[in-house]
Parts: structure tokens; C-alpha cells; sequence
């Protein structure tokens, strides 16, 4: 998502900036060098931080052919964070062959961005009293997939993702294996031109994507549904919200569903396309956010159970029979969920070994819980 370059955004930039530098915020545009690469970032320091006391840090990333400026405008957490005493950082992607700043999330270059935003966060934390626990990633667009790569990939770190208008690499979700339940929340417009809500050859359908973190999280079946009121009736659509409890893994997943919504971000303060205005998406990122900090997630894979050889599953990609296998016999409860969250399988055993039979191909979750803990991995049926 590229925005236009016009002059309403250029008044915006100064209207904001103006006001925030006399009350003691401060913005920072400055670069970072990573593998080779120098790569330009910005930060917004609300007055409150003080250095004394830790506080959340928010990734804000940017979509395709757009960069960190426009993204601090359009994706705007400023007052949210001046009041909730978070720091926004916004990186930005590198050029590529046809010159517009992007996030590598299909393999189509040899960048890094998920150790460049690993060095990242650590490089904001030498500077800043950052909290651990409370790293969050927001992104519009292709800044959303990046958001996923990072839940996928770096859950050692990011607490939590929201993607607005963002999907998943349809290869990423088979090898997506977090380890542990990730709180995500989709904002996505049934309209969109640019990342169809269907999904095409390469963006996996949002239903799916929205899915396998279902599944993923361990959630309920059943959602607890709103429609969002329609106190703007002239933005040509509507919004609905659909929330999916995860008690076992003390997450959650969330998707506000734009009913006629193109690609954009619900209330900005840039109307482009068919914008969503009866909510902020900034302002209930920041909701589902702040609900979370990186120790709620017990949640582990089956190679970081005890050790590399507490928990066996072969064969895996399997015909249909795998089995599992333990170091010891003791009682254990075992669910498999198809990506939909629904339970196919479940069990409770009290030896060593059990044998799972499944006839229809795709991709499973498997949980299992011993003496408190949850334990997770994919099984793939070929």
C-alpha cells in the first residue's frame, strides 16, 4: 500500500509534529547498518518516558511502496502512546528491483528483515528502557505479512502481532511453527483490491489465515460476535468483530471484518479507497495489545518440551498413521485440530507410546498437556 503523494498529507505531518515537539515528544529519523545494509528507521519518544521505568515497545512496519514516514501518519498511535507510555518504532524495508521500500516476506531477495528486526530491537533497547515482555508488531499491508513472519519466526520476542489488510504467504503457513500461542489480530476488508480477502496464488485467504491461529492458539470454537455500530453511514461499509477465547494457551485471536472495505486502515486520518470509519484500528490494536505480556505463553514445541528427545512424532509428513512417543508413561491428555480449531482427535493416555490414525490430508495442530504444561507441533497428512 503506497499513499498518495499530496499536500493534505504534507499538512498533517506538520499539524502533528508542530503540536508534539512543544509539549516535549520527541521523533527520531535516523539509520542502523545490519548485514551491509544501512536501514532508516523512526521512533516516537511520547513525553511521558522518563527512562526510569520499562515500557512496551510497538513495531509499527510499513506497506509496499510506502515508507516509515507515511506509516507514522496513517497508522497513527501517537496519542495512544502519549497516554499509555509506549514507544512506536518504525523501520523500514529495503528498495527493490522496482525501486519501492518492501518487507521480504516471499523469499524474493537475499534480505534478512527477520534478523534485521531481531538486531533491531535489541539495537532500540540498548538505547531505550524497553520492556521484554510487551514487544509488540503492528503492519498495513505488507508490513501485515511481515508482522506474521515475525509471529512465526521470532516468538522468542514479539509478544503479540496485528496485521490491517495484511495476509500470509501461502508457503509460510506450512512452515509456520511458533512454539507457542501467539495473540494475533486481522483487520481485513472484503473489497480488497490489492490483498483479496480470498486470497489468490501466493496470499492465503483470510478465513484461512485467521484459522490457523485458531488453531494454532488452541481457541474455542465458537466466537463471541459484535457488529461494530455504523456511526459513519457515508464511508460505503461496515464493520463486524469476531473474538475466539483461547483459555488453554491465555491467548486470543481477533478479526474485524470490513464489510465492503477496500485496502486501508480503519480510522486514519488519511481517507483512502473505501476507509473504514467507525472504528480505530490503532486504538484497539493498542486494546488487544496491552491484555499481553511474553511469560502468559507456556506454550511450547514438541523439541522444547524437556529436551530434543522428550516428545517423538514419526513419521511426519505421514500417510495417515504417525505415532507418539514419550520418555516416560504418565497421564497425558492429546487433542489433534484440524486448521478450523476443530478437535478431530482426543485422548487421554497413560503409557509411553499411542498410535493416531487420520485419513484425511492437511495440516493438524497437536496439543498435548502433562502435569500442567501444554505441549504443541503440526502434523502434516500427505
Amino acid at each position: 500500500m503506497k499513499l498518495p503523494k499530496n499536500s493534505s498529507l504534507i499538512i498533517v505531518f506538520f499539524f502533528i509534529t508542530s503540536i508534539h515537539f512543544s509539549f516535549g515528544q520527541t521523533n527520531v529519523y535516523d539509520s542502523l547498518e545490519v548485514d551491509g545494509i544501512t536501514r532508516v528507521y523512526r521512533l516516537y519518544i511520547p513525553a511521558s518516558y522518563t527512562g526510569t521505568e520499562a515500557v512496551p515497545l510497538v513495531l509499527n512496519l510499513h506497506g509496499y511502496g510506502s515508507n516509515s514516514l507515511e506509516q507514522f501518519l496513517y497508522g497513527n498511535f501517537i496519542n495512544i502512546a502519549d497516554t499509555a507510555n509506549f514507544i512506536i518504532a518504525m523501520p523500514e524495508g529495503t528498495v527493490d528491483l522496482v525501486g519501492n521500500l518492501s518487507w521480504n516476506t516471499f523469499g524474493l531477495s537475499s534480505v534478512d528483515d527477520i534478523g534485521f528486526l531481531s538486531q533491531f530491537i535489541d539495537f532500540v533497547s540498548s538505547q531505550y528502557n524497553i520492556d521484554q515482555e510487551r514487544i509488540y508488531s503492528a503492519g498495513m499491508s505488507n508490513g501485515g505479512f511481515m508482522s506474521y513472519d515475525l509471529a512465526c519466526l521470532l516468538g522468542n520476542k514479539i509478544t503479540a502481532i496485528a496485521s490491517v489488510t495484511g495476509s500470509m504467504n501461502v508457503l509460510r503457513i506450512a512452515d509456520c511453527n511458533p512454539g507457542r500461542a501467539v495473540p494475533v489480530m486481522q483487520i481485513h476488508g472484503t473489497m480488497d483490491g490489492t490483498v483479496p480477502y480470498l486470497g489468490n496464488i501466493a496470499f492465503a485467504p483470510i478465513d484461512s489465515v485467521v484459522s490457523f491461529w485458531r488453531a494454532n492458539n488452541t481457541c474455542i470454537s465458537n466466537a463471541t460476535f459484535e457488529n461494530v455500530p455504523d456511526i459513519n453511514t457515508t464511508d460505503n461499509c461496515t464493520a463486524e468483530h469476531y473474538v475466539w477465547d483461547c483459555p488453554i494457551t491465555s491467548s486470543s485471536v481477533e478479526f474485524y471484518k470490513i464489510i465492503g472495505g477496500n485496502h486501508s486502515w480503519p480510522g486514519a486520518l488519511v481517507n483512502i479507497n473505501t476507509t473504514n470509519m467507525d472504528f480505530s484500528a490503532s486504538a484497539e490494536i493498542w486494546r488487544f495489545f496491552s491484555q499481553y505480556k511474553l511469560s502468559d505463553f507456556i506454550t511450547l514445541g514438541f523439541a522444547e518440551a524437556k529436551d530434543e528427545e522428550a516428545i517423538k512424532v514419526y513419521p511426519n509428513p505421514s500417510d495417515g498413521q504417525f505415532k507418539l512417543a514419550f520418555e516416560d508413561a504418565q497421564e497425558r491428555q492429546i487433542e489433534i485440530m484440524d486448521v478450523s480449531g476443530r478437535i478431530i482427535y482426543s485422548t487421554t493416555i497413560f503409557n509411553s507410546t499411542e498410535t493416531i490414525d487420520i485419513q484425511e490430508s492437511g495440516l493438524y495442530m497437536c496439543r498435548i498437556a502433562e502435569q500442567g504444561k501444554i505441549f504443541s507441533g503440526k502434523i502434516i497428512i500427505q
